[in-house]
């Protein structure tokens, strides 16, 4: 086991905390959190959803726990719209099993930055600009702020899609837009009209023709409960986003909470209005402007996970659409993996190729799952009209493959 060293991890979000934990546990004897943002990021209020099995796992691990607050969910029912049925909430096509607990990304990320130990050098407002060789060729890396560099043994990129770190060590890497966007708001549940038409541990998919909203409830951090819903469909082709998708120029961008452009709040009244069933329509329209934020879909993933003493790890490894239910189980697996590697390793080029050799498979694995869903649920979607209980659990089959929805089983 490797005792001592300097880790750097770059990106202090769900995932750079689980990756301080992991190189704590690893044995590294100093840590450094580089995160660019000032504010609180438990302000944060995104709903995320982990299977059971994949809970269990990183709850043996150490990374999840009951102490962590969540809502149980049980089943899928799936709805389309069909006005002659006379129900606002539209007509059941099926019921599939949905064994998942889901959380809300501020709590969480609060309770697992309050398990980063004490001991660890957690810089708020502190943007890396660059990370390179360390100078004298001993394999060190400098990460690189504003206010100077430091040098670290290794450095961990956990920075997101738009990783310093992976654009430092595999600059020709770019996420792909898949041609369609996901709409997300959340809203506390005391404003949800007719709660009785819908229970607790019930998620919701409605469907329509290219695209789908999924809604369930997320812990508000204080014993309640919000509202959380995911919207997937393609705008019109003629439909100005002003978002620059236009990755060879810009790169990666969304909206923030409040910034839906007029043609895109357009645009979603309509999907509510015209194309869901009633009542859920109204839960997207119950949803203030500053409850409401635009991700474009992308999807990539690096040739490898690590290089020259950094790691990638989470989005800045590999961005999956979120129809895998397995954004978050996957930085919180990857942080498992890294732990694994520091403890059995005695180099940090042998802890390094450990970490490569399970990950970056698992990780092309999940975004090709993520564009195989994208493709049922989205780009080429079936006749939901015509679809029962029997004909709903063949396409879904067929669409998840390899059962790997919610993640896959995590390797210890």
């Amino acid at each position: 086991m490797m005792r001592g060293g300097n880790v750097a991890v770059v990106g202090g979000s769900i995932a750079g905390c689980a990756a301080a934990l992991a190189a704590h546990r690893g044995g590294a004897d100093r840590i450094t959190v580089y995160e660019r943002a000032a504010g609180d990021l438990a302000d944060r209020g995104v709903g995320l959803a982990v299977h059971n099995s994949r809970y269990a796992e990183l709850e043996s691990a150490g990374y999840l726990d009951a102490g962590m607050p969540w809502v149980r969910l049980t089943r899928r029912r799936w709805y389309v719209r069909d006005d002659a049925a006379g129900s606002p909430v539209g007509r059941e096509i099926g019921v599939l099993p949905f064994p998942f607990r889901t959380y809300n990304w501020g709590p969480l990320w609060r309770e697992l930055r309050g398990r980063v130990p004490q001991g660890v050098d957690f810089r708020t407002g502190a943007e890396v600009r660059s990370v390179r060789p360390a100078h004298g060729g001993d394999g060190g890396v400098e990460v690189v702020t504003e206010t100077g560099s430091a040098r670290h043994d290794l450095v961990v990129g956990a920075d997101g899609y738009r990783s310093v770190v992976r654009e430092a060590r595999f600059g020709t890497v770019r996420p792909a837009y898949a041609g369609y966007l996901a709409w997300r708001g959340a809203f506390p549940e005391a404003r949800l009209s007719d709660p009785e038409l819908w229970a607790d541990d019930i998620c919701v998919y409605a469907v329509f023709p290219g695209g789908h909203v999924i809604i369930y409830r997320i812990p508000d951090g204080t014993g309640g409960h919000r509202v959380n819903w995911v919207l997937y469909t393609a705008p019109p082709p003629d439909l100005d986003l002003g978002l620059g998708l236009d990755l060879r120029l810009t790169g990666p961008t969304s909206l923030p909470p409040g910034g839906l452009t007029e043609a895109l709040a357009t645009h979603l009244a309509y999907v509510a209005d015209e194309l869901l069933p009633p009542y859920w329509g109204s839960l997207l329209r119950e949803t203030a402007p500053d409850e409401l934020f635009l991700q474009p879909m992308y999807d990539f993933t690096a040739p490898r996970c690590t290089a020259d003493h950094t790691l990638l790890l989470g989005d800045a490894a590999a961005v999956a659409r979120p129809h895998t239910g397995a954004g978050a189980v996957k930085a919180l697996q990857d942080a498992t993996a890294l732990e694994a590697a520091l403890t059995s390793a005695d180099t940090w080029t042998d802890a390094l190729a450990a970490y490569d050799a399970e990950r970056t498979v698992s990780g092309r694995a999940l975004v090709d799952l993520g564009r195989r869903l994208g493709g049922a649920l989205v780009q080429a979607t079936p006749d939901w009209h015509a679809m029962d209980q029997a004909a709903l659990e063949t396409w879904w089959k067929r669409a998840d493959g390899s059962g790997a929805f919610g993640g896959r089983e995590l390797k210890r």
